[in-house]
């Protein structure tokens, strides 16, 4: 069973049934809608997600939708009728233990921001403090 919900706790979801994928999004459009270089999204048939709260939804193309709480704006869910009829992408991040389902594979890696190459590489702190920011 998959678990999560969004940062204020408004609205919360559950999903029994394995995951179908998860994947990492690197497409300019999940980009911009985050804030983020990459979304993960983990793929789940959607009459197998039960949601407490109602969330907001935001149609980001023709065909594809994106949802959102509300109160604190965490992103949530997308849905794309013509690419993925009853399905629904969960934001990864979002799960109750986010660790449960490891991504397989990069996708729209063209759109992927420069930077992101080598980024690996950059030095590792556990939190904050260790980096002067000044």
């Amino acid at each position: 069973m998959l678990t999560g919900g969004c940062h204020c706790g408004a609205i919360r979801y559950e999903a029994d049934a394995e995951p179908i994928i998860h994947v990492l999004c690197h497409c300019t459009d999940c980009q911009r809608a985050s804030g983020a270089p990459m979304v993960g999204w983990v793929v789940v048939n959607d009459q197998d997600l039960v949601l407490t709260g109602e969330p907001a939804i935001y149609a980001s193309s023709l065909e594809a939708k994106r949802y959102f709480c509300i109160q604190c704006g965490t992103g949530l869910f997308f849905s794309h009728g013509g690419r993925a009829p009853g399905k629904v992408d969960i934001q990864a991040a979002t799960l109750d233990d986010p660790g449960a389902v490891a991504p397989v594979a990069h996708i729209h890696v063209a759109e992927r921001i420069s930077w992101m190459d080598g980024a690996e590489k950059l030095p590792h702190y556990p939190g904050w403090s260790g980096l002067d920011a000044e």
